[in-house]
């Protein structure tokens, strides 16, 4: 028996019914919500976002949303910070965190921790390009082997790709690739987590429920929250991250006139269809879940049996 605390992910795509299954799990279960949604961190966007009722909060608060104006960013590595203290507040008083979204770069962080590989740098590259011109690339292996031997043992003195890589992130992060990786693998997730995946068994049926919900998002009022956005947050652009939201950047292009309100719905549905699309690509490719049909009239009672059965 393990002595890690238990944690539940509960993930979907969108439109699966995350949010009425873990509002369910907390009626019946000692457990607190902590929302896994990158556009739910965004205060004053909701239609958009699917963002739970306030009254809904309010019986299933869910922690890590609204937390951030849409002018702001929020990353992963924000996210796993957030998460794992959250975490650990909600085990020390004695419940059980559930994990609820769709956003699985963030699940994805909690579970394998973040590399902290720098970001590719041309200028540092061309650098090395050039002493590698002057040298050659054996020659650049060899200067890796004195830094970094580990890595440079794994590589072919000829394997120039990966050879100027590992010099780049040496010369921009001071640590080696070696130590760098060492670091992702001290940040093991410290619970047994119970990984639930609402999949749909006829994809045809979610992207019904995507097309009725961006109609009734319409319905709702979500080109006259976008203008309300952009009056009280001047600042934002086509390029802000909160903006780049599905059916945000949609309801924008229609507002310059890119096309009618027609197509901002055809638009807006394709592109939320696509997101689900990304998101079962990346829960088919998450080891060791429990994959649950999201259709299924019995949903809710289903993932409460398989928690209970977890926590046995």
């Amino acid at each position: 028996m393990s002595l890690l605390p238990p944690a539940i992910f509960l993930m979907g795509p969108t439109a699966s019914g995350k949010t009425n299954a873990a509002v369910y799990l907390k009626q019946h279960l000692p457990v607190e919500l902590i929302s896994v949604d990158s556009a739910l961190v965004f205060k004053d966007m909701n239609i958009g976002t699917a963002k739970p009722e306030p009254a809904v909060l309010k019986q299933a608060p869910h922690f890590l949303v609204d937390i951030i104006p849409p002018t702001s960013a929020y990353s992963a590595a924000n996210f796993r910070e957030d998460a794992l203290a959250l975490m650990h507040e909600i085990t020390a008083r004695g419940n059980i965190p559930v994990l609820v979204g769709g956003t699985m770069l963030y699940f994805k962080s909690l579970v394998s921790g973040l590399s902290g590989l720098p970001e590719a740098d041309a200028t540092m590259r061309a650098q090395i390009d050039a002493e590698a011109a002057a040298i050659g690339w054996p020659g650049m292996h060899a200067k890796l082997a004195q830094i970094d031997p580990e890595t440079a043992a794994r590589l072919m003195p000829n394997d120039m790709q990966r050879i100027q890589r590992a010099l780049e992130v040496y010369a921009i992060a001071g640590e080696t690739m070696t130590q760098l990786h060492a670091k992702q693998q001290a940040q093991t997730l410290p619970y047994r987590v119970l990984k639930v995946a609402l999949i749909p068994s006829d994809r045809s049926v979610l992207h019904t429920r995507i097309a009725i919900r961006f109609q009734q998002m319409l319905n709702d009022g979500l080109v006259e929250e976008v203008r309300v956005l952009l009056e009280k947050y001047p600042t934002l652009t086509m390029d802000s991250t909160s903006m780049r939201c599905v059916g945000y950047r949609q309801v924008l292009e229609y507002m310059q006139g890119q096309y009618s309100l027609e197509e901002l719905c055809d638009r807006g549905i394709f592109a939320t269809r696509q997101l689900a699309k990304r998101q079962l690509t990346w829960l088919r490719g998450m080891d060791d879940t429990l994959a649950l049909d999201c259709l299924d009239a019995q949903l809710n009672t289903q993932v409460m049996k398989a928690v209970q059965n977890f926590l046995l």
